[in-house]
């Protein structure tokens, strides 16, 4: 039988309902688009993959997402997150987790990232993009608050 390695714990922070709260950053062609909803992490059973229910209102439009995080590559340190939202979108990123409670999520192929500092009562997020993976400008900046 196996059974998850020591490295999955690190993602346990995670666990629980986040209130979660934000916005992008509004650019000369793109508005600001207020981000309210809720964030849920929890473990799939057997305690290989961490499950993340997105379900958040987008300037007043549903978006709904789910991602499995997990596929832990010891030669890189790093986790595979894999989303699926409800716009037809897919997205495969990679994990880094920091031992100061910073967390950086690159997108694979989407030029993306994110940095996610991690409290036991709340966590923020900055998110950015980049059209040529070297000039990152700011996109989203988010809060969240744990409810459970």
């Amino acid at each position: 039988m196996h059974t998850p390695g020591p490295e999955l714990e690190r993602l346990g922070p995670l666990v629980g309902r986040w209130r979660s709260q934000g916005r992008t950053v509004s650019t000369g062609t793109e508005p600001s688009i207020e981000i309210s909803g809720t964030d849920t992490y929890e473990w799939l059973d057997g305690g290989f993959f961490l499950v993340h229910h997105v379900d958040v209102q987008l300037d007043g439009e549903r978006y709904r997402a789910i991602e499995l995080i997990g596929g832990y590559d010891p030669v890189r340190e790093t986790y595979t997150a894999r989303s699926y939202d409800s716009h037809g979108e897919t997205s495969t990123m990679t994990l880094r987790v920091g031992a100061g409670g910073e967390w950086t999520f690159v997108g694979v192929d989407s030029g993306e990232r994110a940095t996610l500092t991690v409290g036991e009562r709340s966590m923020a997020a900055v998110w950015e993009r980049s059209a040529d993976g070297v000039r990152w400008q700011p996109w989203m900046d988010m809060t969240f608050s744990r409810e459970s």
